[in-house]
């Protein structure tokens, strides 16, 4: 053991201490903790918000074809109005709704607005999750609501 300069007790980090190995890669950022259903939506979150910045990444590449004139620009949008394109932008309208929705309910857990008050660590613990749940259920429902509007207007229905 060594002391620092404020003169607390530490063990060398080369010699004695515990490393622990950062093999996780990929699961890590992926899994980790109880597998509840709010765990779910938070790796659904981080999917769709993967998904969202390389739509917008590919909508900003041909968005800039137009600076290279009418023919490039017609030839982008003559491809891009295929049918499994309007399917594509479902997925990225569906993905954008619940994004924003799930991204709100994880602000209010994050400010504490949806976490209730703090009590005491008294054993048997008492879960937040029962004041977590009711948001997550609006926001799914809201986000369901707003899905299939959108999904009637992109299939066409209302025509």
């Amino acid at each position: 053991m060594e002391t620092d300069q404020a003169g607390v007790l530490r063990e060398k980090e080369m010699g004695s201490g515990k490393k622990y190995p950062n093999t996780l890669g990929l699961w890590g950022w992926i899994g980790g903790g109880r597998w509840g259903l709010e765990r779910y939506l938070y790796i659904l979150h981080r999917i769709t918000g993967i998904g969202i910045f390389i739509y917008f990444i590919l909508h900003v590449f041909v968005t800039f074809s137009r600076v290279y004139g009418k023919e490039v620009w017609e030839s982008w949008m003559g491809f891009l109005h295929a049918p499994y394109f309007a399917a594509g932008e479902f997925m990225v309208f569906a993905a954008f709704s619940f994004h924003a929705f799930n991204g709100i309910r994880l602000v209010l857990i994050e400010l504490g607005f949806a976490v209730g008050k703090a009590e005491e660590p008294i054993y048997p613990y008492t879960s937040s999750i029962s004041k977590q749940r009711p948001v997550m259920i609006i926001a799914m429902i809201i986000t369901a609501i707003l899905v299939a509007a959108g999904g009637v207007d992109f299939l066409g229905l209302m025509n």
